[in-house]
């Protein structure tokens, strides 16, 4: 409602055609991702970025995303750089189908240097009451969906700043993973949104859960979604890395357990299905766009076993030896 420009923005929930909703709220930005952005002065996807990792958190609850505000502070303002910044918030609008109905810039001198600065975002979604996620239905014999991400996303930068800067790379040299572009092109890469189909998956029944595979990687994130008694057993056989994530892995000598607590692993987002409905909703995710994989499933947790565990063959991930995570 209203436009631009007033101490506050105006959203009508009920023209957006809810009966009886709750709200859900996040907040989150894009970490260290933003010094490679302003290292290679490519600017145009970092919001992408910024909403991607707020409506991404808004989706495993079964909110839909209602609109997004954004905090952009630095030294001295590059009208050139912002307003790049900006255009990437609206398209990661568009992609997530909620509003940007307002945002501050906040010129700092004395707090940042040089051509910094830094992105927060704010979104607020709704879902009806008798239709929100919690995961309370969670039980073994239920199958994980992996939806496979466009990279590293928004996460583990500073451990792919210091592997990369490290080992003496240029990000404007070429990528030696992705022909074509910049290796920092190819790192700013923008973090895949997966709201509209996982909504209309969600609506569709047998969705009982689902993990944005976030900081701390799977091993990390899936827990947030099983009861007490429940583990999760997946197979690393069944997806590959990321092209970018494996010559991170190979540049960096890094070994599954690390890659698994830092990364995606190509894994964006995790969902929990029951199994009766798992072919349906790959078929249904695969024809909205999105690669899917069926990377495991739930069983009894044994007292004191790990909430998480990933498998993996000799000659997975680089390994010479089966591993275990």
């Amino acid at each position: 409602m209203g436009g631009l420009g007033g101490f506050g923005g105006l959203f009508d929930i009920k023209a957006a055609g809810f009966r009886d909703p709750l709200l859900v709220a996040a907040t989150d930005g894009v970490g260290t991702k933003l010094k490679i952005a302003i290292a290679a002065g490519r600017h145009e996807t970092i919001g992408i970025d910024l909403v991607a990792m707020n409506v991404n958190d808004l989706v495993v609850q079964g909110a839909e995303p209602l609109f997004f505000l954004d905090y952009f502070a630095t030294s001295r303002l590059d009208v050139a750089a912002a307003a790049s910044v900006v255009k990437g918030i609206a398209e990661g609008c568009r992609i997530a189908g909620c509003a940007l109905i307002g945002g501050e810039t906040a010129e700092m001198p004395g707090l940042y240097a040089g051509g910094d600065y830094d992105l927060a975002g704010f979104c607020v979604g709704a879902v009806e009451r008798d239709q929100v996620l919690t995961g309370a239905g969670v039980a073994p014999g239920d199958v994980l969906l992996g939806l496979t991400s466009s990279g590293v996303h928004s996460n583990g930068y500073s451990l792919v700043r210091r592997i990369v800067e490290g080992e003496g790379f240029s990000y404007a040299a070429p990528a030696p993973f992705a022909p074509g572009v910049t290796l920092g092109e190819a790192l700013l890469t923008p973090t895949r949104i997966y709201v509209k189909p996982l909504l209309a998956a969600i609506r569709s029944g047998g969705v009982k859960a689902m993990a944005h595979i976030t900081g701390s990687g799977i091993v990390g994130n899936l827990p947030r979604v099983l009861p007490d008694g429940v583990a999760a057993e997946l197979d690393a056989a069944t997806w590959n890395l990321p092209p970018v994530i494996d010559w991170l892995r190979q540049i960096g000598r890094l070994d599954p357990s690390e890659l698994l607590n830092t990364f995606n692993c190509g894994l964006g987002m995790i969902v929990v299905v029951e199994a009766a409905s798992a072919d349906r909703l790959t078929g249904q995710l695969q024809a909205a766009g999105e690669t899917v994989h069926r990377v495991g499933q739930l069983v009894a947790a044994a007292p004191g076993a790990a909430p998480v565990v990933v498998t993996g063959s000799a000659g997975t991930w680089g390994s010479e030896t089966t591993w275990r995570v």
